[in-house]
């Protein structure tokens, strides 16, 4: 098991998507969003049925950055009640798997308070000093 994670979301939109693919990446917040066209998702809201066109999201990050994912997923979103559900990636390429830790790091543009404390490279031990 590793501490690296999918997280998926659905927006109603290209242009949704984008933005908030975009914006994980550009806050470190995400390795790779992976924007999946128009899928066709049937649901349950205020008590009745619907079905609705919508873009799959699919986000590379590490456990360490979920709770900043979902609440960037929160602010970005037009959704009352956003998807974000997070996924173990159980195993995988090691070097696939060192670039998320490498692209998911530290240096988060998301607020200060937010930022993973220095010397924490996501991997669980100390950064060694450079």
């Amino acid at each position: 098991m590793t501490d690296k994670k999918l997280v998926l979301t659905t927006a109603g939109s290209k242009e949704e998507a984008r933005k908030i693919a975009r914006a994980l990446v550009e806050r470190r917040l995400a390795a790779c969003v992976n924007v999946v066209p128009q899928i066709e998702s049937v649901y349950r809201w205020e008590e009745k049925v619907e079905e609705a066109q919508e873009w799959l999201l699919v986000i590379k990050t590490m456990g360490s950055a979920y709770e900043r994912v979902r609440d960037a997923i929160k602010e970005l979103h037009s959704y009352e009640v956003p998807e974000c559900i997070c996924i173990s990636i159980e195993n995988g390429s090691p070097d696939y798997l060192k670039w998320i830790a490498d692209s998911v790091n530290k240096t988060s543009t998301f607020p200060a308070a937010f930022k993973i404390p220095d010397g924490d490279d996501g991997e669980g031990e100390p950064s060694p000093p450079a």
